[in-house]
């Protein structure tokens, strides 16, 4: 083979395999299902761009000083964010902290605490769905 060839194939492998275990990381059947839940109570397709609409969203609603998800998680799920206590709080996105969005116990509880902080309200099924989708996709 030549030196030009071997580098492309070399290259090219690099590139598939980075493709294949970032997919691997962020695959997780606890999470999955979770999701599938969401999807099955909202009895519409998830939407991962509903989802960032919801999170970069400045709705207020809640309280004054949290008009939005980003107001405390940032503006980009894949950093890290800051409570407004100071607390640091993980990179949202799953490529980031694959371990989140994997226990139900908590993923309810921080969809009613933090959805009656920002919007006022409790989130719909829908809402919640097409948030891990987007998170999922990060």
């Amino acid at each position: 083979m030549k030196p030009f060839n071997k580098a492309i194939t070399i290259a090219t492998a690099v590139i598939i395999s980075g493709t294949i275990s970032s997919s691997i990381v962020a695959a997780n059947p606890a999470r999955d299902a979770i999701i599938k839940s969401f999807a099955a109570k909202a009895g519409a397709p998830l939407s991962a761009q509903r989802g960032k609409a919801l999170f970069e969203s400045k709705v207020g609603g809640g309280k004054p000083e949290t008009k939005s998800c980003t107001a405390c998680h940032g503006a980009s799920p894949l950093k890290t964010g800051q409570t407004r206590a100071g607390k640091l709080i993980e990179p949202m996105a799953v490529s980031k902290t694959p371990q989140r969005y994997t226990e139900l116990k908590k993923v309810s509880k921080w969809f009613r605490r933090n959805c009656k902080t920002v919007l006022g309200r409790e989130c719909t099924p829908q809402e919640k769905g097409d948030f891990l989708t987007f998170m999922s996709s990060k």
